[in-house]
Parts: C-alpha cells; sequence; structure tokens
C-alpha cells in the first residue's frame, strides 16, 4: 500500500540563498493546494514528503500536478525492515511493469545500523526480482527503471516510479505579473507559463458588451476558473475592464491600417495604469512572433513604445502547435475555441499595419480625448476574485458585464 508520496523540487534548488524561503513557499504551496486535515506534509533536506496516513495517492498527485516549483513524486510503499519483506514488495512493485523492460535496484541505507550494506540490498534484491519475472533484465548503466530501496530508522521504502510535475518556481517567488486575457488560446497559456514560473498571476479581460456578446465575457470567466487551479488556494483575480467606450471611439477616430495597433496601445496603457494601483511590476501577453499580421516585431516595439512597464512574451517564439498542446494540457482550448468574439477579433479592418511606426501611433492618439478616456476606464474597472469551483453565469443574467456582474455580485 502506498504510505507516502516523494515531492522533489523543481528550479528552485539552484536559488543559494534564497533556497530556504523557496522551499518554505513550496511547502506552503502544497499544503493550500491538498488542504486535507489528514495528510501529513514533511520537509526533509531538498525533499518534501506528503504521509497519505490512509488517504488514497492519485487524488493527491493530481493536485500536486498543480502545484509550479515541483519537479517530479513518487509513491512510496512501506514495509518491514527485513530482506524478506523488502524482496517480496520489490517483486510486486517489479511484477506490475509492462515488459519487456530493463531495472536496476539503488539503496539509501540512512540507518547505518541495519546489518546489510546498501551494495548487498541491491544486489539481493535485484537477484531475487529477476529470479521471479520473466519480463525483465538487468541494466546498470541504462535501465528503463530504477527501483529505490531505502532504509529508515524503523521501516524501508519501496519506490520507481516518477512522475512529472509542473516545475519551474513556488508561485509568488518570482513577484507578480498582469496578464492581458482575450478569449483566444494564447493568452491563457502564456499565464499558465508564467505562473509556472512563479509569478502571481492577475487576469485583465477587455469587454466590449454590447459591441461584442455577453457570451464573449463569459468565456474570460471560464478561462479565469480553468486557470484558478493553478493559483494561490485556488482562486485567481480576474480585471473585467469595460471598454466599449474606448473601442467605439478608435473605430470612429482610427485610420483602418492602424486600428489594432491603437486598440493594443490603449488596452496596455489602462493594464499599466491597473498595475500601478496594484503595484504589479509587469505586463503579460500572449502575442506569438508572426502568428498573425499584426504580431510583427514592429508592432510588438510600437505597442512596448506605449508604456514603461515591462512586457513578457512567453509565446513569443513557441510553434503554435505546442501552445495548442499546452492548452490542451491545462484544460483551456475547448474553452478558447468557442466561437464567440471578443474586442480584438469583432470588426477586424481589411488591411492592418504590418510595420507600424511610433511617430504615427503618437499623431494618431491626438485624435482622441486619450488621458480622460483611460482614466475613466480604469476607474471603472470590475475585480473579481475566482475560485476554481464558482459558478458565475454573466449570460444568465443581461446583455452587457455591468448589468450581468450587479447581479451576480448580489446573489455573492
Amino acid at each position: 500500500m502506498i504510505d507516502r508520496i516523494l515531492v522533489r523540487y523543481g528550479d528552485l534548488v539552484l536559488k543559494g540563498h534564497n533556497k530556504k524561503r523557496f522551499i518554505k513557499t513550496a511547502r506552503l504551496r502544497v499544503k493550500e493546494k491538498l488542504d486535507n486535515p489528514n495528510i501529513e506534509i514533511k520537509a526533509h533536506h531538498d525533499r518534501l514528503y506528503v504521509l497519505l496516513n490512509g488517504e488514497q495517492a492519485q487524488p493527491i498527485i493530481k493536485r500536486l500536478k498543480m502545484v509550479p516549483g515541483l519537479l517530479s513524486f513518487s509513491p512510496m510503499v512501506k514495509t518491514d525492515k527485513t530482506m524478506e519483506t523488502i524482496q517480496e514488495e520489490a517483486l510486486t512493485m517489479m511484477q506490475n511493469i509492462k515488459g519487456p523492460s530493463t531495472f536496476k535496484v539503488e539503496t539509501k541505507r540512512a540507518d547505518k545500523r541495519f546489518p546489510i550494506s546498501s551494495q548487498i540490498i541491491s544486489k539481493t534484491v535485484g537477484g531475487y526480482v529477476l529470479k521471479n519475472t520473466t519480463h525483465l533484465t538487468a541494466d546498470m548503466h541504462e535501465p528503463n527503471t530504477v527501483l529505490h530501496v531505502e532504509i529508515r530508522q524503523d521501516h524501508a521504502f519501496l519506490y520507481h516510479e516518477v512522475i512529472e510535475g509542473m516545475k519551474g518556481f513556488p508561485l509568488g517567488t518570482m513577484g507578480q505579473g498582469l496578464c492581458l486575457l482575450s478569449g483566444g488560446i494564447d493568452s491563457p497559456v502564456a499565464a499558465y507559463l508564467a505562473m509556472k514560473k512563479g509569478i502571481e498571476v492577475e487576469l485583465m479581460h477587455f469587454e466590449s458588451t454590447p459591441l461584442t456578446s455577453i457570451e464573449s465575457a463569459q468565456k474570460a470567466i471560464d478561462l479565469a476558473k480553468q486557470l484558478a487551479q493553478f493559483g494561490i488556494n485556488n482562486t485567481i483575480k480576474l480585471h473585467m475592464v469595460p471598454f466599449e467606450r474606448v473601442h467605439t471611439s478608435l473605430l470612429n477616430k482610427m485610420p483602418e491600417p492602424y486600428m489594432i495597433t491603437m486598440m493594443r496601445r490603449m488596452m496596455v496603457k489602462i493594464a499599466e495604469a491597473k498595475a500601478h494601483q496594484t503595484h504589479i511590476p509587469v505586463l503579460i501577453n500572449g502575442e506569438s512572433i508572426g502568428q498573425v499580421a499584426s504580431q510583427t516585431l514592429e508592432s510588438m516595439k510600437v505597442t512596448d513604445h506605449a508604456v514603461s512597464l515591462p512586457m513578457i512574451r512567453p509565446l513569443a517564439i513557441m510553434e503554435k502547435n505546442d501552445i495548442m498542446r499546452i492548452a490542451r494540457m491545462i484544460g483551456t482550448y475547448e474553452i478558447s475555441i468557442q466561437p464567440f468574439e471578443d474586442c480584438c477579433t469583432v470588426y477586424v479592418p481589411k488591411q492592418v499595419a504590418t510595420s507600424p511606426r511610433v511617430f504615427y501611433a503618437l499623431r494618431y492618439e491626438k485624435l482622441i480625448d486619450m488621458d480622460e478616456l483611460i482614466n475613466k476606464t480604469v476607474a471603472n474597472i470590475k475585480t473579481l476574485s475566482i475560485h476554481q469551483d464558482d459558478v458565475i453565469k454573466l449570460t444568465d443574467h443581461g446583455l452587457t458585464v455591468e448589468d450581468a456582474l450587479k447581479v451576480v455580485r448580489t446573489l455573492d
């Protein structure tokens, strides 16, 4: 029976003087994610042990996979400290491996009083497994499976399975970031990758109801819920930006080829203003070089010129297939492909400036009352703290986000 789960840390083991802080944060995030009073969490050097105390291992492993900063996990079986029981448990474990396959045994003897050396234990256990199986052969150099035997003070522990974790850094150890969330495939993946690297992410969605449908805003809610499973206490903040007034002003005043460029500049300016209010030092978006006509290096340069905060683009050099694979893995893909247009996809101009210039962007911004639009928009942003289990249905309560949130917040 699986008694505990061995948890290995990811990149945080490289953090030098900050290592203790990172490990402490990783333990806290594991405790928050598991949220089970029956489970004990014990730290030992560069490892963490999750003592199950009778709880099933698979649901625990599923949750651990959602914790940034964890490299891998191994379910461990506890047995008596006799060679007979160790050999029998080893045989039971290795019989479950599909063959033909290769293996070796490695022993760690923490209890030096145990009368048999690590080398003899490995040799004896390996020989017993070989003698009683037909699908396994020994390979001391590049085996498919390594069976680990650990001899502790009171018991022996065996494991061979290594389950991959999220890796990266514990959430929050790398500060905060504000991620612009559209309804598409890319931006949720960008948010996930930032969280994986230890950035505590807040989301910002620009909604233009009733120019766009309420369903497009609902997609943002649903995407946030899916991303919340990786957040602290399974929650994430979503800032809903009332963009319809800005959107309409741009549609009426901007030259068509610069429509997307000017819209992005307004979005990042609004995002920066909100970030300054909440002391968030970086912005994040889902742009990928060359993926669409407007996502060129020149366009990115003009967008970045609009703000002073750095813009992180986790997907910048990724292939679309790789982005889609991650989207499927984290559960956002099916939400993202729902056919509801947001403010970035509705009224797409026939001709897009692929090599915009800052000079023209600055000139066109003078066609609108930019500061007044930004200030009023930021003042009316609605912020939701979304839990992965929340039930929020904007579509049941009106045609605009403003009307729907009045009802939803009352219901809460």
